[in-house]
């Protein structure tokens, strides 16, 4: 069973089509790097999954439970786009507003812990109008897991916020992650920043899932390795692999070849051209993590963000 999981969904606005067919597998657990360009329907997946607004089409489901429309599941704790917090109230009191709204047992005192654990308990009295860009996204996290959720959904929690207050919010992520179980869905632009405490990144290009990918998948794809592209990728994959059996070789997206172990360029070429297969790009790649990322959105449109 997922944590999260979408099945064809779909979303348009004034007839653009933002998501389409998207199919997302989020196992419990993980933190999920949600990754894609500007406008590429981060932030609208976030809200449908948690209930913010309905789908055009396909489904749901979180933790088993086929989502209603519009409906938020009790399970899932949310902070997306920018905190929602009454800015003449203190941290407590927006925390307990939203508490005794959930019917919490012992609200004041869930509160205060919660404040503890992200690093705000000398500020609880103080009125949020007053707080910085980065003790904001402490308490947008902190309403977030009231209610002590099972999935949390993050959209671009690290967005603008300086490198030391970032680090803090990272490691609260991560300690959500492993002492409590939170399954994390999260989205940046930072890859940097995800690279850090992801487990499992998912690309979304054309409003659909390029890729699916474990951390350690991307330190693999992410390693110094020969890129070929081809007109005929079937046919270089096959005589590639008859020619050099110890070598890896994996199927990209664009018709592109990636060749791990220690294999010479020239070789590599002098074999493709044996079997009269005509070579459109061949080079070295140095591990350039962006690059990847960038080359499984689409292109550089500017940042990855929504």
């Amino acid at each position: 069973m997922f944590a999260i999981e979408t099945a064809g969904l779909g979303k348009s606005f004034r007839h653009k089509r933002v998501l389409d067919g998207l199919n997302v597998h989020v196992g419990q657990g993980e933190i999920y790097g949600f990754i894609g360009k500007n406008g590429a329907g981060k932030s609208t997946t976030m809200k449908l999954i948690a209930g913010l607004m309905p789908a055009d089409a396909g489904e749901i489901r979180v933790l088993g439970d086929l989502l209603v429309p519009c409906e938020p599941h009790p399970r899932v704790g949310a902070l997306i786009e920018q905190p929602g917090m009454y800015a003449n109230l203190s941290a407590l009191d927006n925390l307990m507003a939203k508490a005794l709204v959930l019917g919490l047992v012992d609200a004041r005192r869930t509160c205060e812990e919660l404040l503890e654990v992200v690093g705000l308990a000398d500020a609880g009295n103080e009125k949020t109008k007053r707080f910085s860009l980065g003790m904001r996204q402490r308490l947008g996290i902190a309403l977030a897991l009231l209610g002590s959720p099972d999935v949390l959904l993050l959209d671009e929690p690290l967005n603008g916020l300086d490198p030391e207050i970032a680090r803090d919010i990272r490691s609260l992520i991560v300690r959500m992650n492993r002492e409590r179980g939170v399954t994390v869905f999260i989205s940046s632009h930072a890859l940097d920043q995800l690279e850090r405490i992801c487990t499992v990144y998912g690309v979304l290009r054309d409003g659909g899932l390029a890729a699916e990918l474990t951390a350690d998948e991307v330190d693999q794809a992410c390693a110094r390795c020969l890129i070929v592209r081809t007109g005929e990728a079937p046919r270089a994959l096959a005589a590639l692999t008859e020619r050099f059996p110890r070598a890896h070789l994996v199927a990209l997206p664009d018709d592109e070849l990636r060749i791990d172990g220690d294999i010479d360029a020239e070789e590599v070429g002098r074999a493709l051209a044996e079997e009269g297969i005509a070579i459109r790009e061949l080079r070295r790649s140095e591990g350039d993590r962006e690059a990847f990322f960038v080359g499984l959105m689409g292109g550089h449109d500017g940042p990855a963000s929504e």
